[in-house]
């Protein structure tokens, strides 16, 4: 399969390895640095666990039109640099391309073919003009939710802590042919693939979960377990993903956990970073507008009050601009 990973970070980096290792022709869009040492190199896997590292030769470039139409495209990029990849992203996109998006938060296609009342509304929060749905036509999307830590050692050298799950599914939420093929060539790369009964539902589980955690982690450089051990920041927490679960109630997305209940879970993954918290560490634009904004947005339309997510929303957003970040 011909295999084009768009966004070589630490998710995207992970998957290509894994696809070129299990046989596919994978090459990957990059530049600057990443580029180079791609170029060079290739990319490079290392395992937490035992410190295994393995290594594949990839081809790399700047430019989608060198490296022509795909069987599949990996969109592993940060929402905010989405805009922009959509525009330069048609020369990879054949008839019969798969586009898999491994992004964190609600996508621009969020509510294609789903959402009852509100199934077909665009939400400006993550595609403002409609530009991204225009550049990549909604027949050839697949949605993916990673279950997943992985770090940038450097460029192109991906470090996996924990994690080894993709969800993937399709916006309509039928399992096609497409599907199938796909979750079973992740599988055979080394994935724990599951195929969603409604690919949204694992998206916003996800996000009620990080929706809270990583702001607040960039705004004040804790690690997750520092977050959750002060109480008056766990019951704020509280208080916005209930006014999230109120949302995916009315959207079709019924959440039968209580904050506690998610919290639990994410002490036992133990003291770590989240991916917002390592982007300021490195000085780069924060996703706030897919995993907050999108929510207030949402809100807005179901007619739901957000106040506590309002006001994570201004602090987060505020703590991005005086950084340069947002």
């Amino acid at each position: 399969m011909k295999t084009c990973i768009y966004g070589a970070g630490a998710i995207g980096g992970w998957i290509g390895l894994r696809l070129a290792k299990a046989g596919c022709d994978v090459s990957v869009v990059a530049r600057g640095a990443t580029l180079a040492a791609i170029r060079q190199d290739g990319l490079s896997l290392t395992q937490a666990a035992g410190g295994k590292t393995d290594h594949a030769q990839v081809r790399a470039s700047s430019s989608p039109a060198e490296l022509g139409v795909q069987d599949l495209v990996v969109v592993a990029v940060k929402a905010p640099a989405m805009t922009d990849v959509a525009r330069a992203i048609g020369p990879l996109i054949g008839p019969h391309t798969i586009v898999l998006t491994a992004m964190n938060g609600v996508p621009w296609w969020f509510l294609e073919g789903f959402g009852g009342r509100y199934a077909g509304t665009r939400l400006k929060s993550v595609d403002a003009d409609g530009s991204i749905a225009g550049h990549i036509p909604a027949k050839h999307i697949v949605g993916c939710v990673v279950h997943a830590s992985c770090s940038l050692d450097g460029p192109g050298q991906v470090r996996q802590h924990f994690g080894n799950k993709l969800i993937i599914g399709e916006p309509y939420g039928e399992k096609t042919g497409r599907v199938r093929e796909l979750a079973a060539l992740l599988e055979r790369s080394g994935f724990e693939c599951v195929i969603a009964e409604q690919i949204q539902k694992d998206a916003w589980f996800k996000l009620w979960g990080n929706m809270t955690m990583n702001p607040i982690s960039a705004m004040t450089g804790a690690t997750t377990d520092l977050v959750l051990d002060d109480e008056l920041v766990r019951a704020f927490i509280g208080k916005v993903m209930l006014e999230a679960k109120e949302i995916g109630a009315r959207i079709g997305i019924p959440i039968d956990q209580d904050p506690e209940d998610r919290h639990a879970v994410t002490r036992k993954l133990g003291a770590f970073k989240t991916s917002m918290l390592q982007d300021v560490e490195a000085r780069k634009p924060v996703e706030l507008d897919a995993l907050v904004t999108v929510v207030k947005e949402l809100g807005e339309l179901t007619g739901v009050a957000t106040p506590c997510t309002d006001a994570l929303l201004g602090l987060s957003r505020l703590h991005a601009r005086v950084h340069g970040l947002y």
